[in-house]
């Protein structure tokens, strides 16, 4: 008796469970096509130019015959190169330079357009401009700002009484803070909507308690706002981290990485081994490089915001 009613509530269950089965296999394969095609273009346009790129740094490959299998010669040979060395510290010195301005000065602006200014909308818009105009056009005017002879910036820095000021991008010792200037300025409309963002975030309730307690302007900023902008702050940084490592377009139209080598960095030495010189095995190596410096970069500040948060 127990076996036949045990038969007879499987068969009355039957149905819905295959109803159910059916349902979780179109579910399966609804959600399989919304993503197939976003895999495909990663598969075709990143993991397989990655792998290739990481199979041509071991080679001599120069686009033209066949290649020979070099083992680590390239990476060596990269070691002892004074050009790289040199594209290597200069990537270095504008990262150094470039990430601290641009998050003092991105925030600085959000806090101000976070307030209930007049025209805050419009100002909002002529700061986020510079980020959607084209590179070209940055790069002339920014020449005529910097010319040592006519433009605006020395003879503001004359009029202040300055004594023979800087060349800016054809002085060495100028070029590379001035492309940090010009950079910052064209990216801090981006990063202060980020900002922006994060701002909205940060509950009111904590600056009221905080200004019952009595805090002023600056202990709520470093004791209730900065702590709420952590995540938004941590987005910021590795992002600007990667951009500033692979720096290229602004440099090539705006300096060409001179005068001499003062502002050529890793993505423009590559470019040049690569496409100027056919030398794509070489410049897969150095690519190979700037990809490790990026990934160690971005896993230590992982790291550290982790322990933070811990």
């Amino acid at each position: 008796m127990t076996s036949t009613a045990e038969r007879s509530a499987s068969a009355a269950s039957a149905p819905p469970r295959r109803r159910r089965s059916r349902l979780r296999l179109r579910n399966t394969l609804l959600g399989w096509s919304f993503i197939l095609p976003n895999f495909i273009g990663f598969v075709l346009l990143t993991l397989i130019p990655v792998i290739t790129v990481f199979y041509m740094s071991l080679t001599d490959w120069n686009i033209f015959g066949s290649s020979q299998f070099l083992g680590f010669d390239n990476f060596i040979k990269l070691a002892g190169d004074k050009s790289f060395h040199t594209a290597f510290l200069n990537t270095l010195y504008f990262a150094v330079l470039h990430i601290p301005l641009t998050i003092v000065v991105s925030l600085g602006l959000a806090l101000l357009l976070n307030s209930k200014l007049r025209g805050v909308a419009f100002f909002r818009t002529a700061a986020f401009f510079p980020y959607i105009t084209s590179i070209v056009a940055i790069a002339l005017v920014w020449n005529l700002l910097f010319s040592p002879e006519y433009g605006p910036i020395n003879q503001v820095l004359g009029f202040l009484g300055i004594q023979n000021p800087p060349g800016w991008l054809t002085s060495s010792d100028w070029s590379m803070p001035a492309v940090v200037v010009v950079e910052t300025w064209r990216r801090m409309g981006y990063y202060m909507v980020l900002f922006l963002a994060g701002l909205q975030t940060v509950p009111r309730e904590l600056h009221e308690a905080a200004r019952v307690d009595g805090a002023n302007v600056v202990q709520r900023f470093f004791n209730v706002t900065l702590p709420a902008l952590r995540p938004t702050m941590f987005f910021v940084t590795v992002m600007l981290t990667i951009e500033s490592l692979k720096i290229l377009d602004l440099i090539i139209v705006l300096t060409d990485g001179g005068p001499g080598q003062s502002t050529t960095v890793i993505a423009q030495f590559i470019w040049t081994k690569g496409f100027e010189e056919n030398q794509f095995g070489y410049a897969s190596a150095a690519s190979v490089v700037l990809f490790a410096l990026c990934l160690v970069v971005t896993i230590i500040q992982f790291l550290w915001n982790k322990r933070k948060e811990n």
